[in-house]
C-alpha cells in the first residue's frame, strides 16, 4: 500500500487528448482505469468525478477535423491505478 502514495491524486477532470485542457501528463504516465457504476471501462476518451460522466470514443463516427466523435455516458465515476 506503501505504492499508492507515490501516485498523483486524481483530478476531478482527465482527458487523454493532449489538446485538451484538462489533459495530465503526471497522472497518465501510469495505468489509470475507471470505474462507471462498478463495471470497468477500457474506452474512457475523459472523465468528470462531479458532474458524474465520461467521454468513449463512438465507432466509426468523426468530426469535420477527422478526430473521433465521442459519446457522453452519465453514472458514478471512479478512477484507480492499475
Amino acid at each position: 500500500m506503501n505504492d499508492m502514495t507515490q501516485f498523483p491524486p486524481f483530478p476531478d477532470r482527465l482527458s487523454v487528448d493532449p489538446r485538451s485542457p484538462y489533459y495530465n501528463a503526471a497522472v497518465l504516465e501510469h495505468d489509470v482505469g475507471i470505474k462507471l457504476d462498478d463495471k470497468e471501462r477500457t474506452n474512457v476518451e475523459e472523465y468528470c468525478i462531479s458532474e458524474g460522466w465520461i467521454k468513449v470514443e463512438a465507432v466509426k463516427a468523426r468530426d469535420r477535423k477527422g478526430n473521433p466523435m465521442t459519446i457522453k455516458v452519465k453514472g458514478k465515476v471512479e478512477p484507480f491505478y492499475r
